[in-house]
């Protein structure tokens, strides 16, 4: 019998560990006192002349704008996005903010850019937590859930800069929740989750291993009709310009480094902030996501509990891509969440909370040495899970499940 996955029977009683709870709550003071005390200091949005500060924000509001102008495709063009910007800030800033998502996420720009600037980029990351806190809570199975999705410390940096860390997290981490117990939902939130295909490559090959072909068939329908709705809203012109632009955005990120390295968070770019040729980044870099991928595929045709699988397919969908910045980090909450689950029900090991405030730690400490801090974290919560699939020769209890079903968890 296949055990009901994330139920209310399955949640312990056992006591959050005190250090973890202190870092938590500890984190949520800070960035609940952070915010109000920046916007008086002028070190949030408006600067102290009352001018626009220079943020991610600006390309999602600007782009909406010349959406709802009817000049969609325009979007995408780097000088033209710039001299809108200017005039939204009034002042001009060094290098660019440009605009390359895929045209279905002008739906998410237009609706932001019908209200007044400073009101939409407050309201975005307070929309977009909510999701993301909800997902959160599911995955810790408690109360504390609400508490680590405030307290995890990306949150600063996504809020400041007004960018969609919060969403991304709440699809990846929606679809391994609802995945063992509604298939067809969970492919509805990775079909959105198509705004940024580079976190999507391994959930295929994943999907088709543990044969959960609703997921795969949903997500793909939905992915189809979200670029059909953009073809029929906003052009043809606008995928032209978008695959027009895309080369450019990949060869200024990837190639020449116009955002400092240190920003990035993969393998590729740790390579590049330590000297390393671009060659021997992308060697680096391929490598490491044809290892992820084989251990995926092991991982996910064993039989540890599913929150295990889980946590690893949140994990290797970092270190898979070379374009992290560290506001996507904020998808290592969703297997910090389900590492935490598993621990306050079965127990911590001796290593887990060491491990646990040493991913917040580096996480946190970012803005003060600018390095791929949120590399570093990445790799130690992909340690974690291979500790919990027993590749260190601790023996992870495993369950029965149906034939051809997606392993359920238990925790």
């Amino acid at each position: 019998m296949t055990v009901p996955p994330f139920t209310h029977a399955d949640i312990s009683t056992r006591p959050v560990p005190s250090p973890l709870l202190m870092a938590c709550f500890a984190l949520f003071v800070l960035h609940v006192a952070f915010f109000p005390a920046a916007w008086i200091g002028h070190w949030w949005i408006i600067d102290g002349k009352g001018l626009g500060i220079p943020t991610d924000f600006v390309n999602v509001w600007s782009a909406g704008r010349l959406t709802l102008e009817g000049h969609a495709a325009e979007a995408y063009d780097w000088a033209i996005q710039k001299q809108l910007q200017i005039s939204i800030l009034g002042q001009s800033y060094p290098g660019n903010f440009a605009w390359h998502y895929p045209p279905p996420f002008l739906f998410v720009a237009t609706a932001l850019a019908s209200f007044p600037y400073i009101a939409a980029y407050i309201a975005w990351p307070l929309m977009s937590f909510v999701p993301f806190a909800f997902v959160m809570c599911g995955l810790v199975g408690r109360p504390f859930g609400w508490l680590l999705a405030a307290a995890f410390p990306v949150v600063l940096v996504n809020t400041l800069i007004g960018q969609n860390g919060f969403l991304t997290a709440a699809l990846v981490g929606g679809t391994l929740y609802l995945m063992p117990m509604r298939p067809m939902l969970a492919g509805i939130c990775l079909g959105l989750l198509s705004y940024k295909p580079q976190y999507g490559i391994l959930f295929p090959l994943v999907l088709i291993v543990a044969q959960q072909w609703t997921v795969f068939v949903t997500a793909g329908v939905v992915t189809v009709l979200l670029a059909v709705a953009s073809w029929f809203a906003f052009g043809t012109e606008a995928w032209q310009a978008w695959w027009h632009w895309l080369p450019m955005a990949s060869q200024a990120f990837l190639s020449e480094g116009r955002a400092p390295w240190g920003k990035m968070q993969s393998i590729f770019a740790t390579v590049r902030f330590f000297g390393g040729t671009e060659y021997i980044a992308w060697i680096c870099q391929w490598t490491m996501t044809a290892l992820v991928a084989c251990a995926l595929v092991a991982l996910w045709r064993s039989r540890v509990r599913y929150s295990v699988k889980a946590a690893g397919l949140a994990t290797g969908t970092l270190l898979a891509t070379p374009y992290l910045f560290l506001y996507d980090v904020m998808i290592l909450a969703v297997p910090v969440a389900l590492i935490i689950r598993i621990g306050l029900k079965s127990g911590f090991r001796r290593y887990e909370l060491a491990a646990l405030m040493s991913i917040l730690t580096l996480l946190f400490i970012y803005p003060l040495v600018g390095a791929p801090t949120g590399f570093a974290a990445t790799l130690i919560m992909a340690a974690l899970v291979a500790g919990r699939a027993g590749v260190f020769g601790i023996n992870e209890r495993v369950e029965r499940v149906a034939p051809q079903k997606c392993p359920q968890l238990q925790t």
